[in-house]
Protein backbone atom coordinates (compact mmCIF):
# COMPACT_ATOMS: atom_id res chain seq x y z
CA UNK A 1 0.00 0.00 0.00
CA UNK A 2 0.90 3.30 -0.69
CA UNK A 3 1.16 6.52 1.48
CA UNK A 4 -1.59 9.41 1.45
CA UNK A 5 -0.28 12.82 0.85
CA UNK A 6 -2.23 16.29 1.41
CA UNK A 7 0.03 19.28 0.93
CA UNK A 8 -1.06 22.97 0.88
CA UNK A 9 -5.03 21.78 0.34
CA UNK A 10 -7.34 25.07 1.26
CA UNK A 11 -10.84 25.10 0.87
CA UNK A 12 -13.48 27.83 2.27
CA UNK A 13 -12.80 26.18 5.74
CA UNK A 14 -9.44 25.39 6.27
CA UNK A 15 -5.75 26.63 5.25
CA UNK A 16 -2.67 25.28 3.81
CA UNK A 17 -3.56 21.48 5.29
CA UNK A 18 -0.52 19.51 5.53
CA UNK A 19 -0.66 16.19 6.52
CA UNK A 20 1.05 12.51 5.46
CA UNK A 21 -0.93 9.09 6.17
CA UNK A 22 1.50 6.07 6.62
CA UNK A 23 0.36 2.98 5.15
CA UNK A 24 -1.90 1.34 8.34
CA UNK A 25 -1.85 3.99 10.31
CA UNK A 26 -5.02 5.81 11.52
CA UNK A 27 -5.54 9.15 11.88
CA UNK A 28 -8.27 10.38 13.81
CA UNK A 29 -9.87 13.51 12.82
CA UNK A 30 -11.84 16.07 15.46
CA UNK A 31 -13.01 19.05 16.20
CA UNK A 32 -16.41 21.57 16.68
CA UNK A 33 -18.97 20.65 14.73
CA UNK A 34 -18.83 22.82 11.38
CA UNK A 35 -15.60 23.04 11.38
CA UNK A 36 -14.87 21.50 8.52
CA UNK A 37 -14.09 17.80 8.99
CA UNK A 38 -16.28 15.71 6.42
CA UNK A 39 -15.37 18.98 4.35
CA UNK A 40 -11.96 17.93 4.74
CA UNK A 41 -12.76 14.26 3.83
CA UNK A 42 -14.78 15.23 0.63
CA UNK A 43 -11.66 17.80 -0.56
CA UNK A 44 -9.45 14.76 -0.15
CA UNK A 45 -12.22 12.61 -1.98
CA UNK A 46 -12.36 14.78 -5.12
CA UNK A 47 -15.96 15.40 -4.29
CA UNK A 48 -15.41 19.26 -2.82
CA UNK A 49 -13.16 21.92 -4.43
CA UNK A 50 -9.97 22.55 -3.10
CA UNK A 51 -6.83 24.09 -4.21
CA UNK A 52 -3.70 22.06 -3.10
CA UNK A 53 -2.10 18.68 -4.35
CA UNK A 54 -3.18 15.19 -3.25
CA UNK A 55 -1.66 11.70 -4.09
CA UNK A 56 -1.73 8.43 -3.12
CA UNK A 57 1.87 6.83 -3.56
CA UNK A 58 2.83 8.16 -7.05
CA UNK A 59 -1.09 8.70 -8.27
CA UNK A 60 -2.10 12.39 -8.07
CA UNK A 61 -5.33 13.41 -7.40
CA UNK A 62 -5.37 15.42 -10.54
CA UNK A 63 -4.08 13.21 -12.63
CA UNK A 64 -7.14 10.32 -12.53
CA UNK A 65 -10.87 11.23 -13.16
CA UNK A 66 -13.41 11.74 -9.80
CA UNK A 67 -14.55 8.18 -10.50
CA UNK A 68 -11.13 6.44 -10.61
CA UNK A 69 -9.92 8.46 -7.45
CA UNK A 70 -12.59 7.84 -5.62
CA UNK A 71 -12.62 4.11 -6.02
CA UNK A 72 -8.46 3.97 -4.21
CA UNK A 73 -9.57 6.96 -1.58
CA UNK A 74 -12.58 5.22 -0.53
CA UNK A 75 -14.85 7.86 1.55
CA UNK A 76 -17.35 6.64 3.93
CA UNK A 77 -19.69 9.12 4.51
CA UNK A 78 -21.56 9.64 7.64
CA UNK A 79 -25.07 9.25 5.27
CA UNK A 80 -24.70 6.76 3.44
CA UNK A 81 -26.49 6.61 -0.18
CA UNK A 82 -28.10 3.76 -1.76
CA UNK A 83 -28.59 3.43 -5.45
CA UNK A 84 -30.41 -0.12 -6.01
CA UNK A 85 -33.24 -2.47 -4.39
CA UNK A 86 -31.26 -4.71 -2.20
CA UNK A 87 -27.72 -4.62 -0.15
CA UNK A 88 -25.98 -7.74 -2.54
CA UNK A 89 -26.48 -5.26 -5.69
CA UNK A 90 -24.39 -3.01 -4.26
CA UNK A 91 -21.30 -4.97 -3.46
CA UNK A 92 -18.26 -5.46 -5.74
CA UNK A 93 -17.48 -8.60 -4.62
CA UNK A 94 -18.77 -11.34 -2.19
CA UNK A 95 -18.61 -10.27 1.43
CA UNK A 96 -19.83 -13.04 3.24
CA UNK A 97 -17.00 -13.39 6.12
CA UNK A 98 -17.58 -9.43 6.79
CA UNK A 99 -21.43 -9.38 7.17
CA UNK A 100 -20.65 -12.59 9.24
CA UNK A 101 -18.49 -10.99 11.74
CA UNK A 102 -20.51 -8.04 11.84
CA UNK A 103 -23.97 -10.33 12.35
CA UNK A 104 -25.88 -10.46 9.32
CA UNK A 105 -26.86 -13.08 8.06
CA UNK A 106 -26.22 -14.59 4.70
CA UNK A 107 -29.61 -13.34 3.49
CA UNK A 108 -28.90 -10.23 4.33
CA UNK A 109 -27.55 -9.56 0.91
CA UNK A 110 -31.16 -9.94 -0.51
CA UNK A 111 -32.67 -7.55 1.93
CA UNK A 112 -34.33 -4.23 0.37
CA UNK A 113 -32.52 -1.13 1.62
CA UNK A 114 -35.90 0.39 1.92
CA UNK A 115 -35.93 -2.56 5.34
CA UNK A 116 -32.63 -1.15 7.10
CA UNK A 117 -31.85 0.77 10.16
CA UNK A 118 -29.94 3.53 10.49
CA UNK A 119 -27.00 1.36 12.29
CA UNK A 120 -27.05 -1.18 9.73
CA UNK A 121 -26.50 1.27 6.90
CA UNK A 122 -24.04 2.56 8.57
CA UNK A 123 -22.43 -1.21 8.88
CA UNK A 124 -22.95 -2.23 5.09
CA UNK A 125 -21.96 0.92 3.91
CA UNK A 126 -18.08 -0.19 5.55
CA UNK A 127 -18.43 -3.85 3.81
CA UNK A 128 -19.76 -2.21 0.93
CA UNK A 129 -16.17 0.23 0.81
CA UNK A 130 -14.07 -2.60 1.46
CA UNK A 131 -15.73 -4.55 -1.45
CA UNK A 132 -13.72 -2.74 -3.54
CA UNK A 133 -10.21 -3.12 -2.60
CA UNK A 134 -10.03 0.32 -1.93
CA UNK A 135 -6.41 1.89 -1.23
CA UNK A 136 -7.15 4.29 1.57
CA UNK A 137 -10.19 4.92 3.87
CA UNK A 138 -11.70 8.38 4.67
CA UNK A 139 -14.25 7.58 7.19
CA UNK A 140 -16.58 10.05 8.60
CA UNK A 141 -17.58 9.01 12.05
CA UNK A 142 -18.46 5.73 11.17
CA UNK A 143 -20.11 4.00 14.05
CA UNK A 144 -22.15 7.05 15.14
CA UNK A 145 -25.14 5.01 14.81
CA UNK A 146 -24.17 2.08 16.84
CA UNK A 147 -24.57 0.73 20.21
CA UNK A 148 -21.74 0.43 22.67
CA UNK A 149 -21.46 -3.72 21.54
CA UNK A 150 -21.86 -2.87 18.03
CA UNK A 151 -19.13 -0.14 18.33
CA UNK A 152 -16.87 -2.37 19.69
CA UNK A 153 -17.04 -5.20 17.49
CA UNK A 154 -16.72 -2.79 14.23
CA UNK A 155 -13.85 -1.54 15.81
CA UNK A 156 -11.75 -5.09 16.08
CA UNK A 157 -12.78 -5.44 12.96
CA UNK A 158 -12.05 -2.33 11.20
CA UNK A 159 -8.72 -2.32 12.98
CA UNK A 160 -8.22 -5.91 11.72
CA UNK A 161 -8.99 -4.94 7.82
CA UNK A 162 -6.79 -1.81 8.37
CA UNK A 163 -3.55 -3.87 9.68
CA UNK A 164 -4.12 -7.07 7.12
CA UNK A 165 -4.78 -4.40 4.25
CA UNK A 166 -2.22 -1.40 5.20
CA UNK A 167 -4.56 1.16 4.41
CA UNK A 168 -3.78 4.66 5.36
CA UNK A 169 -6.83 6.10 7.04
CA UNK A 170 -8.52 9.27 8.29
CA UNK A 171 -11.25 8.48 10.47
CA UNK A 172 -13.43 11.53 11.83
CA UNK A 173 -14.13 10.80 15.86
CA UNK A 174 -15.48 12.47 18.70
CA UNK A 175 -15.58 10.34 21.71
CA UNK A 176 -12.64 10.13 23.39
CA UNK A 177 -12.17 6.52 24.53
CA UNK A 178 -12.39 5.50 21.03
CA UNK A 179 -9.64 7.57 19.57
CA UNK A 180 -7.40 6.31 22.44
CA UNK A 181 -8.62 2.86 20.73
CA UNK A 182 -7.85 3.02 16.98
CA UNK A 183 -5.60 6.24 16.79
CA UNK A 184 -2.15 6.13 15.48
CA UNK A 185 -2.39 10.21 15.86
CA UNK A 186 -5.01 12.71 16.78
CA UNK A 187 -5.61 15.67 14.80
CA UNK A 188 -7.82 18.18 15.81
CA UNK A 189 -9.16 21.41 13.69
CA UNK A 190 -8.57 24.33 15.21
CA UNK A 191 -9.64 27.79 13.25
CA UNK A 192 -8.63 27.26 10.22
CA UNK A 193 -5.77 24.80 11.05
CA UNK A 194 -4.65 21.29 11.97
CA UNK A 195 -3.02 21.03 15.32
CA UNK A 196 -1.62 17.54 16.49
CA UNK A 197 -2.66 16.18 20.00
CA UNK A 198 -0.98 14.04 22.44
CA UNK A 199 -2.60 10.39 22.32
CA UNK A 200 -2.22 9.65 26.27
CA UNK A 201 -2.38 5.79 25.87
Amino acid sequence: MSKLHIENLSNDLLQKVDLAIAPGEVVCLSGPSGSGKSRLLRAIADVDPHNGQISLGNNLQESMSGHQWRRQVMLVPAQSAWWYETVGEHFNQPMGQALKILGFPEEATKWQISRLSSGEKQRLALIRALSYTPQALLLDEPTANLDADTTRKVETWLMGEISKQQYPVIWVAHNREQIQRVASRHIEIQGSCLVERELSK
